[in-house]
């Protein structure tokens, strides 16, 4: 498979994953058990003064998640340009950057998160660096 088939595979991955992660994000507050719905209301009850605004443990965990949604889409698009521009010399200087960070983010979702996350961003991860090995053959531009 050509590098640029590779990379834009990786990116299609990535996309499917914040389409994932955008409707768990959206909807983490819907409870599916009243264990969690006791946890999401003391989240979104007990607020607190941090650096001069009052926020909750909510606020925060919504704020966490539309943020990841921005850097999985950043990162689509970055795999996606890469994919478009496997001669360019950029690409080969940031590719590996970006490998690097999808196999840490892996590992974390896999720590703290679930399985279904952390094989989408190692499957992307693998094939950027597939993408990278092959296009490390072609000529720089």
């Amino acid at each position: 498979m050509k590098p640029k088939l590779l990379l834009r595979i990786a990116s299609a991955v990535m996309l499917l994953h914040a389409v994932g992660h955008t409707f768990g994000a959206l909807t983490w507050n819907k409870a599916p058990n009243e264990a969690v719905a006791d946890v999401i209301r003391g989240m979104v009850a007990n607020s607190f003064e941090f650096m001069g605004r009052r926020v909750t443990l909510a606020s925060f965990y919504s704020g966490y998640g539309i943020a990841l949604i921005f850097v999985l889409l950043l990162i689509t698009v970055l795999l996606w340009l890469f994919g478009g521009n496997t001669a360019d010399r950029m690409t080969r200087q940031a590719l590996p950057f970006v490998i690097v960070f999808l196999g840490c983010f892996s590992v974390t979702e896999w720590i703290y998160f679930f399985p279904t996350a952390s094989i989408m961003s190692m499957v992307a991860a693998v094939l950027a660096l597939l993408g990278y090995v092959r296009l490390r053959r072609l000529p720089v531009a």
